[in-house]
Order: structure tokens, then C-alpha cells, then sequence
């Protein structure tokens, strides 16, 4: 059987035409509407601002960010519609969008744009459609690493030299400890993969409690010389302002994606759906692109076009969002096993 991440390799290289026509009706209810609220894990001066000043140039509609971690999305959609008051019209997050749609919070809509998205970045079920993909490698602080130290696989981390060294978010994030253990299982299967995550466990690696953001900070002000698992655009980003990180792309790679979704009660629906459909659009996705994240459209490019696995140079394993609801208990419960 080909690759997963090849498969996805392939589907990005097709062009799938000429942008789609806009919905004129959809354009001006959203401008009565005026405003849409959207509930988001991104960063908000990174992204969401340059984001929300291109929607309403374009469009004259409001864009009011909250920002908050998936899990907080998930508790304040739940809590509004346990309260019959519903303030949010659109949320993303890496596994928002299964979490809402099991309690049925989650329109079933599927934007016109998603036609450019890969097979795999669109749900089924019109819950969910990717906005931008997270690609998770080792990042290494280049004043503290050599180049030819640089591990290029994982087996290289178990060398004596990266003892104590090393360090990776704790969290249940698939960009951290736990997506890795899903990975070392994905790739290497249940028994080898146990048995190289005992031996990576006698390298000391550091866990800590934080967003896959600060443990690369830590990385970058030299308390640590590697970071198991980073995001290929946070590494890009931060290494575009000066700062001595660099990712290496050791195979495979962990991908997941961060989605978009519509809530189901939106009080602004038409700009919520207006909204989705910009963030899918050729001019939204490269606004992503320019902020060094890896758009999840075929449309546009990566700023680095080797970031995203290409299957054979650079492979990676692509983890659902409904499967990383399913199993990270249990990839939680394995991580505890072997390094707590």
C-alpha cells in the first residue's frame, strides 16, 4: 500500500481549476448580518488580525477573534448551548470540530472552496474542512547543534549526546509527547514501537506542561538543545525573525491539520459561512502562506515547499481529527507507561 502521506502529496500537486464564483446572496446577508464572531486557537497578531483586516476590506463585515485552546472552545460552545445563548459563529482548533459535532453543535455544511482542499483535509460529513496543515519534526537551535550532529532519523536521538538535552510539550496535543507516541506506534507497530519508547525514555527527555510554542521558545533561548516535536511553520516563522532554529525533517513526520468549522446555532450564519469560505479561498490561504504556515489548499504553496512530506525525501503519517479524539487516551496512557 502507497504511503498515506504520499497519497496527500499527490492530491496537493493537482490544480483543480479557476477560483469558484462567490454567492452574492450569501455576500449580502453577511453584510446585514455585520459581524462574525469566531472562537480560535491561532495567534491573534500573527494571523488573525491580517486575517480579519482582509475579510472586512473585502467585505465590510466585522471580525471579533476570541482567542482560546481547543479545549476552552469546546467548554464555551457547550456552555452556551446549555444556556440557550449562543455567541460564537465559527471555531477551529486540531480536534474541536468531532469534540461539538458528537453533542450535535456543528453545522453540517460544506463551503464551495473545500473543493480545493485534499479528499482527507474535508469531512465527510460537512463538520469540518482544513485551513492550514501541522507538520511536527525535531527543531534544534543551531548556536548550540552542529550540522553534521543534526539527527537524521529517530533512532539517531538515542545517542548519549542528546541525554537531558531534549525536550517535548507534555500536553495531549498531537504536536507533542503524545502525538509522538502515536507516530513511534504508527510507524515502527505495537511492539517495536513500545520497545523504542523505552529506550527514548532513558534519555531524560524533559516533558513539560506548555503549548508546542513555548517548549520551541525554551529551544531558542538555549535550555535546551532540541525540541522533539515542533511545528514546521512556528520553526519557519521564528527563524524568519533571527532566531537560531532550524527544523529537521527526520521521516516520518507527524501531520494533522487545524479545521474550521460553522456552529450549528450560529447567531450570524451567513457571515460565519462568508468567513469559512474566505479562510478556504485562494487569498486567505496565502495570507496562511505568508505567515509561514503550510496552506491545506492544492492551490497554494508552502513559503517553503520542502516543509510538507513529499512521501519519499521527507515522509509523514496523517492523523485525523476524529482519531486523535478516539485514541489519544490511549497514547496518553502509553506516554504515562514509559516516561512518568
Amino acid at each position: 500500500m502507497r504511503n498515506r502521506a504520499l497519497q496527500l502529496v499527490v492530491m496537493f500537486s493537482i490544480f483543480v481549476g479557476p477560483a469558484l464564483a462567490e454567492d452574492a446572496a450569501m455576500i449580502a446577508a453577511a453584510k446585514r448580518e455585520g459581524s462574525v464572531t469566531v472562537y480560535t486557537t491561532l495567534v491573534i497578531n500573527q494571523l488573525v488580525r491580517p486575517m480579519a483586516d482582509a475579510f472586512q476590506a473585502r467585505y465590510g463585515v466585522k471580525v471579533n477573534p476570541v482567542r482560546a485552546d481547543p479545549a476552552e472552545i469546546v467548554r464555551r460552545v457547550t456552555a452556551e448551548a446549555k444556556a440557550g445563548r449562543f455567541e460564537g459563529d465559527v471555531f477551529d482548533g486540531t480536534t474541536t470540530a468531532p469534540a461539538l459535532a458528537a453533542q450535535d453543535l456543528v453545522l453540517k455544511w460544506t463551503p464551495e472552496n473545500a473543493a480545493n482542499l485534499p479528499k482527507d483535509f474535508v469531512d465527510a460529513q460537512g463538520h469540518w474542512f482544513a485551513m492550514y496543515v501541522l507538520v511536527s519534526t525535531p527543531a534544534v537551535n543551531t548556536q548550540l547543534v552542529k550540522a553534521a550532529d543534526e539527527p537524521k532519523s529517530w533512532q539517531d536521538l538515542l545517542q548519549p549526546r542528546w541525554k537531558g538535552k531534549m525536550i517535548w510539550s507534555g500536553g495531549t496535543a498531537s504536536t507533542g509527547s503524545v502525538g509522538f507516541v502515536a507516530l513511534a506506534l504508527r510507524e515502527l507497530g505495537p511492539d517495536r514501537g513500545r520497545a523504542y519508547l523505552s529506550e527514548l525514555a532513558s534519555q531524560n527527555v524533559v516533558s513539560v506542561p506548555s503549548a508546542t510554542r513555548q517548549i520551541l521558545d525554551q529551544v531558542i533561548a538555549g535550555e535546551y538543545e532540541l525540541s522533539i516535536m515542533s511545528s514546521v511553520h512556528q520553526v519557519l516563522f521564528s527563524a524568519s525573525e533571527g532566531a537560531p532554529i532550524k527544523y529537521i525533517p527526520v521521516s516520518p513526520a507527524a501531520l494533522s491539520i487545524v479545521s474550521t468549522s460553522v456552529a450549528k446555532n450560529a447567531p450570524h450564519p451567513n457571515a460565519a459561512k462568508l468567513y469559512v469560505e474566505f479562510l478556504l479561498s485562494d487569498q486567505g490561504q496565502t495570507i496562511f502562506r505568508d505567515n509561514y504556515y503550510i496552506p491545506a489548499s492544492t492551490r497554494v504553496k508552502a513559503k517553503d515547499p520542502e516543509a510538507f512530506p513529499d512521501g519519499s525525501r521527507f515522509r509523514g503519517h496523517f492523523f485525523s481529527p476524529e482519531e486523535l479524539v478516539e485514541k489519544t487516551p490511549d497514547w496518553l496512557a502509553i506516554f504515562r507507561q514509559y516516561f512518568r
